[in-house]
């Protein structure tokens, strides 16, 4: 079968189950989408990484690259090979230079490595077929949503802080797991560093 690649569209909070977000894969320049609904870390373990945040500590999927890298193993891609009774299943193709291995995995972990390995995302038609949607000309993608933990910071509440305080805050915030205070936190000290340029 010949696979499908997928890129990560966007990942948005699920209107459907309470504490769940749903990841959106899709198809380069293509209006076929894949949503996917994942847990609340593995939203956030996705998230920051796309985001670059780097947490004080290493999380689980940082940890799982760390030790792969150690014993020279990479992952060479993530392939969604099947669907059934709403559940996606997926694979990491491993490999350390010897020889490649199929390993079994969570969709939502699969993806979070992915992003840490910066390895492709793949699909099978049946799947896309099956579980996919296509947007219509006038819809709204998914692409335009955002990864939503809290309610909305507006930038002008750190208007009066420093940047050692805002910088202060950003360490608190991702301690804290908070990363998308942390991320508007980011962007007002980058633009207030832009700006003295």
């Amino acid at each position: 079968m010949e696979k499908i690649k997928l890129e990560i569209l966007g990942i948005s909070y699920s209107q459907s189950q309470s504490g769940a977000y749903a990841l959106i894969l899709g198809e380069n320049g293509e209006k076929r989408r894949l949503p996917i609904i994942i847990g609340s870390f593995e939203a956030q373990a996705i998230a920051i990484e796309l985001e670059k945040m780097k947490p004080s500590r290493p999380l689980t999927h940082d940890l799982l690259k760390n030790f792969a890298q150690t014993f020279n193993i990479i992952i060479k891609e993530v392939i969604i090979y099947k669907f059934a009774e709403g559940i996606f299943y997926s694979k990491l193709i491993c490999f350390d230079g010897i020889k490649e291995v199929e390993i079994d995995s969570r969709t939502s972990d699969a993806v979070a490595l992915a992003v840490r390995f910066k390895c492709p995302i793949y699909t099978y038609e049946s799947i896309l077929g099956a579980a996919g949607i296509v947007l219509q000309d006038d819809e709204k993608g998914p692409e335009e949503e955002t990864f939503r933990n809290e309610p909305e910071v507006s930038p002008s509440d750190y208007e009066s802080l420093s940047v050692k305080e805002l910088e202060d805050l950003l360490m608190a915030a991702i301690d804290e797991e908070a990363y998308e205070k942390a991320s508007k936190i980011r962007d007002e000290i980058n633009k207030r560093r832009s700006s003295k340029k």
